[in-house]
C-alpha cells in the first residue's frame, strides 16, 4: 500500500489570524488526533496533493518535530469560493485500536453477463470498513466472474477478511443490465414467435 510522506511544522498559535497567515503562505493547517495527544501542525499545500487529489487509499507518514505519525485522512475542508484546500483532519493509526476507513473497490475478472451481451454497471466505488491498522490495504478485490445478466453483487457478497463492512448488506455493488441491442433482439424474437393475425403462429424457419 502506498504512503505519502509529509513534513509538518507544529502550530502553537491556533487563532484565526495565524491560520489566515499560514494559508497566505500556501501552508495548510491540519490536525492529528486519536493517539496519545492531539497534534496541530501545518505543511505546504503541495505536500498534500498526492494524498488528497486521488481515489487511491494511502497512508500519511507525517513528521512533526522529529516524530513520525502514521495516519489516515478523516476530513477535508475546501474554500467555498476558491476551492483551495483549507484544513485536513488526520486519524492516527494505533496498532491495537480499530479504525473506520473507506477502502476502494477493485473489480477483477470477466463477467459472464457481459460476455452474453450485457453492460456492467458499477454501483459503488468504495466500502466503509472497521478493522485494525495492520489489515488496511489499498483496495478490496471483488470478483465479477460469476456475475450473470440481470444479476447483482451486493455488499453482503463481498469478501473482506479481518474487516467488518459497515455498509448496508443489501446495497448493490455491481450489476449487469440489458443493453438496447439485447432488448431489440429479444423483441424481434418475441415478434417472430407471436401468433399472426388470424390466430396462427408464424411458420418456423427451416
Amino acid at each position: 500500500m502506498k504512503s505519502v510522506k509529509i513534513a509538518g511544522t507544529k502550530r502553537t498559535d491556533l487563532g484565526k489570524k495565524a491560520t489566515r497567515h499560514l494559508r497566505s503562505e500556501e501552508q495548510v493547517p491540519a490536525v492529528i488526533y486519536g493517539g496519545k495527544e492531539t497534534i496541530h501542525f501545518s505543511a505546504p499545500v503541495m505536500d498534500f496533493r498526492t494524498l488528497v487529489y486521488t481515489p487511491e487509499f494511502q497512508i500519511a507518514e507525517i513528521t512533526v518535530d522529529g516524530t513520525t505519525y502514521r495516519a489516515i485522512m478523516k476530513d477535508i475542508q475546501f474554500d467555498v469560493v476558491t476551492d483551495d484546500l483549507n484544513h485536513i483532519d488526520f486519524l492516527e493509526l494505533v496498532d491495537d485500536r480499530k479504525v473506520v476507513a473507506n477502502l476502494p473497490l477493485k473489480f477483477v475478472g470477466q463477467s459472464q453477463g457481459v460476455k452474453d451481451g450485457g453492460r456492467l454497471e458499477l454501483k459503488m466505488k468504495s466500502l466503509q470498513v472497521r478493522t485494525y491498522p495492520k489489515y488496511l490495504k489499498a483496495a478490496i478485490e471483488v470478483s465479477i466472474d460469476n456475475l450473470q445478466l440481470h444479476g447483482n453483487i451486493r455488499v453482503q457478497d463481498v469478501i473482506a477478511e479481518n474487516m467488518e463492512i459497515m455498509n448496508s448488506p443489501r446495497i448493490p455493488v455491481a450489476s449487469v443490465v440489458t443493453t438496447r441491442a439485447l432488448r431489440q433482439a429479444a423483441d424481434a424474437e418475441a415478434a417472430a414467435k407471436a401468433p399472426a393475425k388470424g390466430g396462427k403462429a408464424a411458420p418456423a424457419k427451416k
